[in-house]
């Protein structure tokens, strides 16, 4: 009973921040029909940026408490620095041009801003605990566990329900879903679309350096996080569906709870077990790039 409720709480912590990283993914493909290959840069950037927030922190002697918000801002500074900069001088000029060759642009950008994060922060790795020991221990029977994943997921609900609600209930949110569904029709009545897909660009960015901020008191903070990051990413939106924010939560889960079972009863099956939940939902030899894929953009959010 132990191991079993060991499983299930490691994998939804590993859940929620991997569906607040693909929930950026997919709205980012949702709007902008863009496979966005840097996501996990953005990812990366967040944990550096906010490694380097709560050691400043520190240094100034900050409340504890302090190292959330810490984190929230970076992942703030983020969106507002990284999403004009890569939307409107690179992405822009490309939108409505062949999949493959916006999926080759978005590669080159990774390979970019990984090297940049190399230029900043350097190879070696960063460590902040400090925000990992805020929210205690939780004693669950005779097991005792991490406050602060607990946090996670109720960070993770938080998200997803804010975004849901943003999309489905506000009226910025009816728009960005009316240029999802048809550009040219929304363009037609005075939509700016420029500015729609600035502002969803702009989210997805931030969820994604969110995620990454959230994460770096859990892991090493250092050069090559964030390959590792686009993969699971992708097999959470091929699994859930590109384009689908119920589907970014349950394909988040199943990645999640998969990868802690691999973990913990079969650890040598870890490297296998996202590629062998991704191989059933590939629609053909095409995976990812198959056509038919790629034609979820026009049926996305639903």
């Amino acid at each position: 009973m132990g191991a079993a409720l060991t499983i299930l709480i490691d994998g939804l912590t590993y859940a929620s921040w991997l569906f607040i990283v693909a929930l950026g993914l997919t709205l980012v493909f949702g709007v902008l029909k863009i496979l966005n290959m840097a996501h996990g840069s953005f990812y990366a950037i967040g944990a550096y940026m906010a490694a380097s927030f709560v050691s400043w922190g520190a240094a100034l002697k900050w409340a504890p408490g302090f190292t959330l918000v810490a984190m929230l801002l970076a992942a703030v500074a983020v969106a507002v620095i990284m999403a004009p900069l890569t939307e409107r001088t690179l992405l822009r000029s490309f939108y409505g041009r062949d999949e493959v060759l916006l999926v080759l642009v978005t590669y080159a950008m990774f390979l970019i801003l990984e090297d940049a994060t190399k230029l900043i922060w350097g190879a070696v790795p960063f460590y902040v605990s400090e925000p990992y020991g805020l929210f205690g221990n939780v004693d669950i029977g005779t097991q005792s566990y991490v406050g602060y994943d607990f946090a996670l997921v109720g960070l993770a609900l938080v998200v997803g329900l804010a975004v849901w609600w943003g999309l489905n209930r506000t009226r910025q949110g009816k728009i960005v879903l009316a240029v999802i569904h048809s550009p040219e029709v929304a363009s037609s009545m005075g939509v700016n679309i420029s500015r729609v897909y600035m502002l969803a660009f702009s989210v997805g960015v931030f969820l994604a350096a969110l995620g990454g901020a959230f994460t770096a008191p859990m892991i090493s903070v250092q050069p090559g996080i964030s390959v590792g990051v686009i993969i699971v990413s992708f097999a959470v939106v091929i699994i859930g569906g590109l384009g689908s924010i119920e589907g970014a939560a349950i394909g988040a889960l199943i990645v999640g709870l998969a990868r802690s079972m691999a973990v913990h009863l079969a650890p040598v099956a870890e490297l296998f077990s996202v590629y062998l939940l991704i191989r059933p939902h590939e629609v053909s030899s095409g995976g990812i790039f198959d056509p038919r894929v790629l034609e979820v953009a026009h049926h996305p959010f639903g």
